[in-house]
Order: structure tokens, then sequence, then C-alpha cells
């Protein structure tokens, strides 16, 4: 298979017209990233045409999936006002969705038809160890006998693969939807599987937000009882439009215990409620440290936080993970504690706190279904 490069695909995409003009010559490609046979780059279209670009979009994607040597073209569509601002028009704190810009809604029925429940981590604010808490959470419901998937949804720093230790590209089987990478026994779809550890993704919110639907859209994910989405932290575009656009069976907030993190958290699960989508709980991570050599406890970051505020705020208390080397050493080395030590205290602790998890959103899919209305012969 030969190599493709920027040089030929900006040449085929000037193939592709919009009007009299071609989308090159317009500068309507932007963002174009090359790896080892996968391409992802933006149409950016203004916000008065919004998504009846969709044609002109689908027309590159297909031309440039079809060279030789590309294995897969993910082609988001988003609309910008001049100067590039994200158009107007939206509620604001929305994401500028459809015609406005941003993201499109799906065009080929539900995003991950085979996917019973979809449970969001979130936080605050970076730094609180969500990531690694996504992952042994994912591990410990795999444990529980559950078919699991995992969709790294931080486009700007994406950390999944290295947390399970997966390396190289995603393959397509049918041509058409990308397949889902996979270790320890879970699926896995992240931006850093289509872009070199190293390159920074320097995409506007609308293009991420688009990236990021097409990620769920265009994966076989397949039959699984569980997706976690390991969220970017904030309140920002991509996490309203994963509460917006995504059916949510609920969301974890993962806090450390001290004052201006709980701060961050609570804004999260404004977030979500404001939205209508159930707040599972609060896990409070980094909740103590225990030294190894004489057994000593000391609270770092306080403790205990976390429970107030899920008391407070009427939310579910998942549970406490400590601050503690060997849960940072096994998730950059891509085996979780979960997985490399599973009798393990550590371990135990995210057993638990993911049991409590899925048996909350099992209630939550329940009274979902019970409150639908039903049909009478």
């Amino acid at each position: 298979m030969s190599q493709v490069n920027e040089e030929k695909i900006l040449e085929t995409l000037s193939t592709v017209m919009d009007g009299d003009q071609n989308i090159v010559e317009k500068g309507m490609v932007q963002g174009l990233q090359v790896q080892d046979g996968h391409v992802i780059f933006a149409v950016v279209v203004p916000p008065s045409v919004g998504a009846d670009a969709e044609p002109v979009r689908k027309e590159a994607e297909q031309k440039v999936h079809a060279l030789d040597g590309v294995l897969s073209a993910t082609v988001v569509l988003t609309a910008e006002n001049a100067g590039g601002a994200s158009a107007p028009g939206a509620p604001q704190g929305a994401p500028q969705g459809g015609p406005q810009g941003g993201p499109q809604p799906a065009a080929d029925g539900p995003l991950m038809p085979g996917v019973k429940t979809i449970i969001a981590v979130a936080s605050g604010k970076g730094g609180v160890g969500k990531s690694t808490t996504t992952v042994n959470l994912a591990l410990a419901l795999k444990a529980q006998g559950l078919k699991v998937g995992l969709l790294d949804a931080d486009i700007y720093g994406p950390s999944m693969p290295r947390m399970l230790g997966i390396t190289g590209e995603p393959s397509s089987s049918d041509g058409q939807h990308l397949d889902p990478m996979e270790n320890h026994g879970v699926k896995c779809m992240s931006m850093g599987f289509l872009v070199e550890e190293e390159t920074p993704i320097i995409w506007r919110g609308p293009m991420a937000q688009t990236a990021l639907v097409q990620m769920m859209r265009d994966v076989h994910w397949g039959e699984l009882d569980v997706l976690l989405i390991d969220m970017p932290p904030g309140t920002g575009d991509v996490q309203l439009t994963m509460a917006q656009q995504v059916p949510l069976t609920g969301a974890v907030i993962v806090s450390t215990p001290q004052d201006i993190a709980l701060l961050d958290a609570r804004k999260g699960l404004n977030m979500f409620r404001q939205v209508d989508v159930p707040v599972l709980g609060i896990v409070e991570n980094m909740s103590y440290f225990k030294c190894p050599h004489c057994g000593g406890r000391t609270e770092v970051f306080s403790h205990g936080g976390a429970k107030e505020e899920a008391d407070m705020l009427q939310v579910n208390f998942l549970g406490e993970i400590p601050l503690d080397i060997q849960i940072r050493e096994t998730s950059d080395g891509g085996h979780p504690i979960v997985d490399s030590q599973p009798g393990s205290e550590h371990a135990t602790a995210y057993k638990a706190i993911a049991e409590n998890v899925w048996n909350q959103a099992c209630e939550k899919l329940e009274a979902k279904t019970a409150a639908m209305p039903k049909i009478v012969q």
C-alpha cells in the first residue's frame, strides 16, 4: 500500500466543488492531519449554510477514502462566522449545533445502537485522576462479566491508548466503520489512535464536537452492556455536546477532597442536572496517602470533602480511592491496577464503586422503561 500525503489529499479535494469554486481554493479545508493512512480534517462553511453543506462533506470524505493508502477518513462539518467565531443563535452556554455550527445530528439513526448503557465520567477540573478512575472502573465492570467499551472523549488530551496499553491504528472490517481497539477485554476508541502522541489537535470547539459525534457514529462498537465515556475536564462545548446529543444513562463525578476541586466538581454536577442527565454519584479520588514504609496515613488534600458534598447535593457517595504510587505506575504502564493486581486493596475499592455505579445505572434504566407509555392492543 502506497503512502498518502497532504499534497495528494489537497489535490483530490480540489476536485470537490462548492458552487463555482473548489473547497481548497475557498479555504474550506481546515485542520488536515494524516497519520499512517488515517486522515482527519474539517470542512468549514458559513453559518447560513450549515447542514445544507452535508453533500459537500460527504463527497470530500468519499473521495479521500477512495485514495490508495487511505485506511480511514474522518471529515467533520462545522460552521463559523467570519473571523472564526462560532455562530450565534443558540442559547447562552449551549453548543452551536446543527445549522448554527458545530455537530450535525446523526444521519443514520442512533449513534451506538448496540450499546445498552452509556455512563459519562466527568470532573469540573483537570488533575483529579478522572481518566485513571475511568479506566479502572471499566476493568472492574468487565470483571463483573459485562461487555464494556470506553470512549476517550478528551479530543485535545487523549490518554486512554497509554492507560490501556494499546498501540497501533484502528482498522475497518467493512470499509465504512472503524473497528475499536481492544486490550484487557475492553473496547476503546480515542483520538490518540489517529494522531501521533506528540501532535497537538488544534481545532476550535465546533470541530472537536463534530469529530466526537463521528467517533461514536462511525465506529463499530457492536453489542455492549456499558460504554464509559472519559469526559474532558470542565463544562464547555464538548461536555454539552455529550450531555445533549448522547443518550446518557447517568454521570459519575470524580473529585479530590479539597475545596477548590469540589467547587469545580459542583459545576460539573449541576451541568448534568440542567440537561436532565442523572448523576449517579461522586468518587473521592486521592482521598488520602498511606505510606508504604511506615503505614502512616496523611490526608494530603484533606479528606471526606466529596462525601460531605454528596450529602449536601443529595447524590450518592460512591467511595474513596487513595493517592498511591501503585495506581499511578500501573495506569501509566498500560496495566491498570484492577487488571494487574485484582486482589489488591485498591482494586477491591474500584470494584465496589463499579458495582454501585452499575446497580444505580440499572435502576435508572428500569425507572425510565417503567415511565414510558405502554401500547395497548
